[in-house]
């Protein structure tokens, strides 16, 4: 049964890729992996332990639920990165347009009983994604026109429970991502590079109830190192086309979190969240075959990125009205892990405020029906980058992002 139920999973993984890909978190990351969680802006996500999508958040927390349960979810994720140029070194033809674009992140997560004290999990979501997109004439389009990541994560996980007081957590993590860059080549026509891989991690994760009212969680996310391979292509030139690798590192994530019951109406939440985001240094783009002007496996770009590590920061409460009805409320504040020094046109990126709200409809006693929305305030984020020679890209971004959730569970 457990084998089936996890074919089916995998399934369902084959079509979700296609519709994922826009950050919301810093950076490149995609926090959304339940509509239950965004209404609190993901505050006490490592211990909150509400449904399936502990699977995600943090293993241990399967433990908690009782007998079995399915979940999907959808979130719809609307970034707004519009550009302004404030003194480029090279002629001004236009700003790009709204380089952010709607995308539909979905997820799907399966858990159930294999005796008392283990349960299994499966987790099938995006955790990373980005996607810019300018006009193809912009003023920068010799640094970037299309960016794109799209990651799909399989995670099996288990739960043990070892006392009424500490469970435990341990999950794989299969890891496909798959990424396309395209920026002006002038003479060469537009130059497209795109590449795929499939990687490997593990999470693991504990989970304390310290007494009736108040509980703590903590989870740890690997790192998952991607050598992405590919092909490059000239729109204007294709005796230049070849093949091309890029290797990309996202980043090992630590959660502390905590749940506290005020009484049987009112909880409130909190959640610090360490990124590693130090290992993005650079994005560099090789060539491994094909025709080029220096000969093969040699550097297509190097763009330097230098990233930092980050914190999230988030607090929430949930409002049991009755039986059937909750409230949730939520913020957040997310701290980019680029600076104004190394910001790119690829990856716009600033600090973000989270402002969320969310709510859940009890349809029966074996279903629930969550819904959140959230808006993300970003600072105004400047942009100076180099091309060739003195010529530089100067202006600054006005950013925002609009999240919408909606997701189902099913126990059984």
């Amino acid at each position: 049964m457990i084998i089936k139920k996890m074919m089916v999973t995998g399934f369902v993984a084959g079509g979700m890729l296609a519709i994922s890909g826009a950050a919301s978190a810093s950076g490149f990351a995609l926090i959304e992996q339940s509509s239950s969680g965004l209404g609190n802006a993901y505050a006490g996500g490592s211990a909150s332990a509400e449904d399936a999508s502990t699977v995600y958040y943090n293993p241990a927390g399967m433990a908690n639920i009782k007998g079995s349960q399915v979940l999907v979810a959808v979130h719809a994720i609307k970034p707004s990165a519009q550009f302004t140029d404030t003194g480029s070194t090279l002629p001004v033809t236009d700003n790009g347009g709204n380089a952010g674009s709607l995308a539909y992140v979905p997820s799907l997560y399966l858990l159930g009983d294999i005796n008392e004290q283990w349960k299994y999990g499966i987790g099938v979501s995006s955790p990373f994604g980005l996607k810019t997109e300018y006009t193809p004439t912009w003023t920068g389009r010799n640094l970037a026109i299309k960016s794109e990541l799209q990651t799909l994560n399989v995670n099996p996980s288990v739960s043990y429970k070892m006392s009424d007081m500490v469970s435990l957590g341990f999950g794989l993590d299969a890891q496909y991502a798959q990424a396309e860059l395209t920026k002006s080549g002038n003479a060469l026509g537009e130059v497209k590079v795109t590449g795929n891989d499939w990687a490997y991690g593990a999470n693991i994760g504990a989970l304390f109830q310290v007494n009736k009212e108040l509980r703590i969680g903590a989870a740890y996310r690997s790192s998952i190192k991607h050598s992405l391979k590919g092909d490059v292509t000239f729109s204007s030139a294709s005796i230049y086309n070849g093949t091309a690798s890029a290797d990309i590192e996202v980043p090992d994530t630590f959660s502390l979190s905590f749940v506290d019951v005020i009484d049987p109406q009112w909880e409130v939440m909190g959640d610090i969240t360490w990124t590693k985001w130090s290992t993005f240094q650079s994005l560099d783009v090789v060539r491994t075959s094909g025709t080029s002007y220096t000969g093969e496996k040699t550097p297509l770009s190097s763009t330097a990125e230098n990233w930092s590590n980050t914190y999230r920061y988030s607090l929430g409460a949930t409002h049991r009205y009755n039986d059937v009805w909750k409230v949730r409320i939520g913020v957040a504040y997310d701290q980019t892990p680029t600076s104004d020094q190394y910001r790119t046109a690829a990856i716009p990126d600033s600090d973000r405020t989270w402002l969320a709200l969310g709510g859940q409809y009890k349809i029966s006693a074996a279903s629930a029906l969550d819904f959140g929305y959230a808006h993300l305030y970003m600072k105004d984020a400047a942009l100076d980058q180099t091309l060739a020679g003195p010529a530089k890209v100067v202006g600054s971004y006005q950013n925002s992002v609009d999240v919408l959730s909606m997701q189902y569970a099913y126990s059984f």
